[in-house]
C-alpha cells in the first residue's frame, strides 16, 4: 500500500516577520532548518521509505525536503520540481506585513482574502517588485496575478492528477 507523506516547508523569514509569501522566494529560518529535520527523524522513526519526492519551485520548500531527506538517511530519492505546486500566489497582498494589512483594510476582509474559497485578494501589479514574469523559474507560463483557494486547487489539481497521483496508484510511496 502506497504511503503519502505531505511535508509543508518549515518557518521562513517572512512567516517569522508575518508578511504574505505566496511565490516571492524567501529561504527558511533557523527554526525553520530545525523544522525540516524534525519532519525527516519523524519519517526515519516511522521506518517509511520515500521513492519518489515532489516540491514547488521554491528555495524554502526545496531546502526543507533536503533537510528532510537528508535528516532520514535518503538523499538519494529522486525529486521533481514543478511550479504548479507552489504556495497559493498572494497577488497584491504580497510582500505586506498581515497585521499592518489588517488594520488598513479590517481583519474581516483580510479573512475573506485569506480564507473563503473563491474571493481571491486584489491582483498583483505588473511590472512591481514582486513580478513573477520576469523570473526564469516561469519563462513561457501563463501566470496568476492572484489565487483565491478555488484558483489554486485549479492549477494544482490537474498536475496532481497527471504526475503523483499515477505513481500512488502504481504503489510508489
Amino acid at each position: 500500500m502506497p504511503i503519502l507523506i505531505l511535508l509543508r516547508h518549515g518557518q521562513s523569514q517572512w512567516n517569522l516577520e508575518d508578511r504574505f509569501t505566496g511565490w516571492v522566494d524567501v529561504d527558511l529560518t533557523a527554526e525553520g532548518e530545525a523544522q525540516a529535520r524534525k519532519g525527516g527523524e519523524l519519517i526515519r522513526a516511522a521506518g517509511l521509505q520515500v521513492d519518489r519526492a515532489y516540491t514547488s519551485v521554491l528555495t524554502r520548500a526545496i531546502r526543507t525536503l533536503w533537510l528532510a531527506l537528508t535528516t532520514a538517511g535518503q538523499t538519494f530519492v529522486p525529486e521533481t520540481k514543478d511550479w504548479r505546486l507552489n504556495e497559493r500566489h498572494y497577488g497584491g497582498l504580497t510582500g505586506l506585513n498581515k497585521t499592518e494589512t489588517a488594520e488598513k483594510h479590517g481583519a474581516e476582509q483580510v479573512r475573506i482574502w485569506r480564507r473563503s474559497y473563491d474571493t481571491p485578494p486584489p491582483p498583483l501589479a505588473p511590472g512591481g517588485e514582486w513580478d513573477f514574469a520576469r523570473d526564469r523559474r516561469y519563462a513561457g507560463v501563463v501566470l496568476p496575478d492572484t489565487e483565491s483557494l478555488k484558483t489554486t486547487l485549479e492549477r494544482v489539481e490537474p498536475y496532481w492528477t497527471a504526475e503523483i497521483a499515477p505513481r500512488l496508484a502504481a504503489g510508489e510511496t
